[in-house]
C-alpha cells in the first residue's frame, strides 16, 4: 500500500509516497481503508521538527492523527461486526500523536473507532474527531453565556468552523479574527457577529475588553487577545499557530490551557459531535481537498495561512 512518510525533519518537501506492506490488526486493533485523512495544523509543526517534548517520534515516520474510511479487518478481542462499517477512526489516544494517517490502510486502537451514522458522509463525519470534540470541550470550559462578548482567533480554521456557529447559538456576541478578506468573509457566513484582520498592525487595540477569549493561534496574536481580555475574563489557549502558546501572565484573568480529558471522556465528547453533524445542527467546511500523493502541497497550503476549514487527503 501506498504512504506518505517524513524522512527527516524540514518543510513540506520531505514528505515522500512510499509502498510498504499493508499493516495487520494486532490485538485490540482494527484496519481500516481510508477515504479521507484529516490534516491538522500540528502535522505541518511536527513534520517540520517542532513538539519533540511532547511528541517523541523516530524517523521516518507516517505522519496523520484521524481517518475515515472502511473497516477491513479486526484483531483480537474486537468484534467482528465492525467489518465492513463506515468509521471515523483516530490513530492514537488523547495527548498522544502516533500518526499512521497518511496512508491507504490505518491500524488503529479499537477504542479510537467510531461508526458513522447512516447518511452522513464520511468526509464530514471526520470533522468531528478532533475539531468537533475540541470545540465542545471549548465551550464548556468557556462558559460563555448570553451577552459575553467573545473573540476567537484563527476563526477561519476548521474549529473556528465549529466554534463560530456553537457560540452564536449561545447568545454570545462573536469577534472573529483571522488574516485577510477571504478568511473574513468566510467568518462571517460562519455566524460572527464583527471580524477583524489580525495581519494589520494594532489589530485589537480597537476591541473593547471581551469576556471570552478562544486562541487558536498563540504567538504574538494570542499575546494581543490575552491584552484584550477584561479583568475577571476568562482565556482558553489551544493552538500555537503563531509560533508558541499564549504565556500568561495576569492574575485576573482565568486562563485555561491545553485540556487533555480522560479517554472515555473524549470518546464521549466524539460520538456528541458525531450527533451534532448527523442531527444537521452545523455542517464542517471541507475547504480543500488533495490526494494522497499531494500531501506536500496540503501541507503548502496550510503553512502559508490558505486553506479555509478542514483539510483532507484522498487516498
Amino acid at each position: 500500500m501506498r504512504v506518505v512518510r517524513v524522512e527527516r525533519f524540514g518543510g513540506p518537501e520531505v514528505l515522500e509516497v512510499a509502498e510498504v506492506p499493508p499493516g495487520e490488526a494486532g490485538a485490540g486493533e482494527v484496519v481500516i481503508d481510508v477515504a479521507a485523512a484529516e490534516v491538522l495544523f500540528l502535522d505541518t509543526q511536527i513534520r517540520a521538527g517542532w513538539g519533540q517534548e511532547y511528541f517523541k517520534l523516530d524517523l521516518p515516520f507516517v505522519p496523520g492523527a484521524g481517518v475515515a474510511g472502511v473497516v477491513r479487518a479486526v484483531g483480537e478481542v474486537v468484534d467482528n461486526p465492525l467489518v465492513g462499517r463506515r468509521v471515523i477512526a483516530g490513530t492514537g489516544g488523547v495527548g498522544t500523536y502516533a500518526g499512521g494517517g497518511y496512508a491507504e490502510q490505518a491500524v488503529v486502537p479499537v477504542d479510537e473507532v467510531f461508526p458513522v451514522p447512516d447518511g452522513l458522509d464520511l468526509k464530514i463525519a471526520l470533522a468531528a474527531l478532533h475539531d468537533g470534540a475540541t470545540a465542545l470541550e471549548q465551550l464548556t470550559q468557556g462558559q460563555v453565556e448570553a451577552g459575553d462578548r467573545v473573540l476567537v482567533t484563527a476563526a477561519a480554521g476548521s474549529l473556528g468552523g465549529w466554534l463560530i456557529p456553537l457560540l452564536s447559538a449561545t447568545g454570545a456576541t462573536v469577534i472573529a479574527a483571522a488574516r485577510g478578506e477571504r478568511k473574513l468573509r468566510y467568518a462571517e457566513e460562519l455566524g460572527a457577529d464583527r471580524v477583524v484582520d489580525y495581519s494589520l498592525p494594532g489589530w485589537a487595540d480597537e476591541l473593547s475588553e471581551v469576556d471570552v477569549v478562544f486562541d487558536g493561534a498563540g504567538g504574538a496574536i494570542g499575546q494581543a487577545a490575552y491584552a484584550a481580555t477584561r479583568s475577571g475574563g476568562r482565556f482558553l489557549g489551544y493552538g500555537a499557530a503563531s509560533g508558541d502558546f499564549t504565556a500568561p501572565d495576569r492574575d485576573d484573568v482565568t486562563t485555561v490551557g491545553i485540556f487533555r480529558p480522560d479517554p472515555a471522556e473524549s470518546r464521549e465528547l466524539t460520538r456528541r459531535a458525531l450527533d451534532e453533524l448527523a442531527r444537521g445542527k452545523l455542517t464542517p467546511t471541507i475547504g480543500q481537498t488533495f490526494p494522497l500523493a499531494e500531501a506536500a502541497a496540503a501541507h503548502t497550503t496550510i503553512q502559508n495561512r490558505q486553506a479555509l476549514g478542514k483539510t483532507l487527503l484522498l487516498p
